[in-house]
């Protein structure tokens, strides 16, 4: 009865934790969010990227992005219906993290919104940011995993600037909306320049690797209230037209 092979498979971490067992553990990552965002009608979501290294009291453009993406997660949360019992639509989701993800999560913590964060365990250790909601914050083991739980439930996708991890979900999306894979949601990078400077999206173009009108997958804003109105234009519908 001491052996390992007599404990009970659900109660045997040694044997979940095996290579065998690694389909069963993306089960779980997958229902116990998907558990979690359907107790609280979480029906949609705002996902907003960005880098983890931007801060409030940052130089340069850093305090702008950061002051913007705050003033975004308010914006869509008291007008996108987060707000208003169930089932909620257009939550602000993230990555859980630091920097922009934090001051999207703030800004919907401001007005008493709930919001989702998507944290993941790294090598260098990450804690969950203080404004996501306690009970919709997170923590995954495989990226695949939170990433289709970020696009699954997503009308619209904002990306502030952002180094690697931020270009990976970008294109991640862009690709499945290219496909055909994903809803034609609405994808929105904010800072024209930046984006044009580390990202020369006219080259695709001219070498041959896209099409032009893959270039209208995305468009750029500047402003919070500019990303919000260019969301609706794009089919984000507000609280007043959420049935």
């Amino acid at each position: 009865m001491a052996s390992p092979s007599y404990r009970l498979a659900a109660l045997d971490q040694d044997f979940l934790l095996g290579d065998s067992m690694r389909g069963v553990r993306f089960l779980m990552e997958y229902a116990k969010a998907e558990e979690a965002l359907r107790a609280w009608g979480v029906r949609s979501t705002i996902v907003v990227f960005g880098s983890a290294r931007v801060r409030e009291d940052g130089e340069g453009e850093h305090g702008r992005w950061y002051r913007e993406a705050r003033a975004l997660g308010r914006l869509v949360s008291l007008k996108g219906g987060a707000l208003h019992g169930r089932p909620r639509d257009n939550v602000i989701a993230t990555g859980g993290g630091p920097g922009i993800m934090e001051a999207a999560n703030r800004g919907a913590a401001d007005i008493g919104a709930p919001s989702v964060g998507f944290n993941i365990t790294l090598p260098h250790e990450q804690e969950p940011n203080a404004f996501s909601t306690p009970e919709l914050t997170f923590r995954f083991h495989y990226f695949a995993m939170r990433k289709m739980h970020l696009a699954m439930r997503a009308n619209a996708l904002v990306v502030f600037p952002g180094g690697f991890g931020t270009l990976d979900e970008l294109f991640e999306i862009l690709t499945l909306r290219q496909t055909g894979k994903a809803p034609p949601i609405p994808v929105c990078l904010f800072d024209e320049a930046y984006w044009r400077e580390v990202i020369k999206f006219d080259g695709f173009v001219k070498h041959g690797m896209v099409s032009p009108k893959d270039l209208d997958l995305f468009c750029f804003a500047e402003t919070a209230e500019d990303a919000w109105e260019k969301l609706q234009a794009k089919g984000v519908r507000p609280d007043h037209e959420i049935t």
